[in-house]
């Protein structure tokens, strides 16, 4: 296609974690001749301290920028008015760009106000994850309704496909890519012993987010999490929660303890050094604690060790790599530290898992955007099934 003709792909991104697996995505768009990568900055991306808005623009071209949080205390409310904020900024933006396509990721408060947006603006949509089981803060309801308002549904696993069409979306818009979180997973290289040591030498890693269930569960997941890593001996390093309603919380836990030495804090590392430390601690046996996505998809296809913590994953799918602490107290606390132990002492490295894709996700996407046409007779037209 002439560049006149080339779709307009405008792929949305909204914070540190989703960002990390766009990136295959926009890669792919960009370097397809029949497509024209747009890139649209919001949500958490844009707070401080962090400002991993910046990390975006290191790599692509920034054509829009959408505020939607505000910096100081959270909540759930708050989170409300950020979503109306982001559909009137998506708004704006997608009048600016005129995108044939709207590109998200899973089930944050930044893909549903886009995603919103432009069902209402009469846009195509493309999902990525939809289908995955994950309880969060509002993500299951979330997820599920950017997956009503999507036209196009790039789907994980096939688990996740087989749910998108229970739904009712149509089997021949429901495509298994598998996660683009995988994509490029094997050329990052373990970090090497100059970033071990500026990281603190961790045996583990410590990210914990809010759940949505309150200040005490929590505190006490975070609390739990540095109680696993410190039952084993070693001093985590800690990075910071994401932007969600309950933050404020998990990193009181953490400051009280930071000036002890008893945990290295910090607030964001980028994907590749991210990566590279948890194929490390896969290497030397070490272990991620928490509650992150990162634990049951990157994790598992590493062959990291992960205790994932309280409820925030609830549903979704597993590998072999994960120990669970469900009911959050010091017996279960315990129980965990021992069986890690007896399993990790005898030095056998665990095999990574193929469940949640082969690497090339990024690839499949951007040839369905190219290839799928959003401008057809009646392709933004859903019939619900009920």
């Amino acid at each position: 296609m002439a560049s006149s003709q080339r779709r307009r792909v405008l792929v949305v991104t909204g914070s540190r974690a989703e960002f990390g697996l766009l990136r295959s995505v926009m890669d792919a768009v960009r370097g397809h001749r029949g497509l024209e990568l747009l890139t649209c900055v919001a949500g958490s991306h844009l707070l401080s301290p962090a400002r991993t808005e910046r990390e975006v623009a290191a790599a692509y071209r920034v054509d829009a920028r959408v505020v939607m949080q505000k910096a100081g205390p959270g909540g759930r409310v708050a989170d409300s008015r950020a979503v109306a904020r982001g559909i009137a900024g998506f708004a704006d933006a997608y009048e600016k760009l005129r995108p044939d396509w709207v590109v998200v990721l899973g089930d944050r408060i930044e893909a549903f106000a886009a995603a919103s947006c432009a069902s209402i603006a009469g846009l195509a949509v493309c999902h990525i994850h939809g289908g995955d089981r994950a309880e969060g803060i509002a993500d299951e309801a979330m997820r599920h309704a950017v997956s009503k308002m999507a036209h196009l549904h790039c789907a994980a696993t096939e688990q996740s496909a087989r749910r998108l069409i229970r739904m009712g979306e149509d089997p021949k818009r429901v495509v298994v890519t598998g996660s683009p979180g995988i994509d490029g997973l094997r050329a990052v290289k373990p970090v090497d012993d100059e970033m071990m040591e500026e990281l603190g030498f961790p045996g583990s890693v410590v990210l914990v987010h809010p759940s949505g269930r309150g200040a005490s569960e929590d505190r006490a997941a975070a609390v739990a999490a540095l109680s696993v890593a410190w039952g084993l001996g070693t001093t985590p390093l800690v990075l910071m929660p994401n932007a969600d309603a309950g933050r404020e919380e998990i990193v009181k836990v953490y400051r009280g303890v930071e000036a002890g030495g008893f945990v290295r804090v910090r607030e964001h590392l980028p994907r590749y050094v991210f990566v590279g430390l948890l194929k490390r601690l896969a290497r030397e046996g070490g272990v991620l604690i928490g509650n992150s996505s990162a634990g049951l998809i990157e994790a598992a296809a590493i062959g990291l060790r992960v205790v994932n913590i309280g409820p925030r994953q609830n549903g979704r799918e597993r590998a072999g790599n994960v120990v669970e602490i469900g009911a959050v107290n010091d017996a279960a606390v315990m129980r965990v530290v021992r069986t890690l132990e007896r399993v990790m002492g005898g030095g056998k490295r665990l095999k990574g898992s193929d469940r949640f894709g082969d690497g090339r996700a990024g690839v499949r996407i951007a040839g369905l955007l190219a290839r799928v046409d959003p401008r057809g007779a009646g392709f933004v037209v859903k019939r619900n099934a009920y």
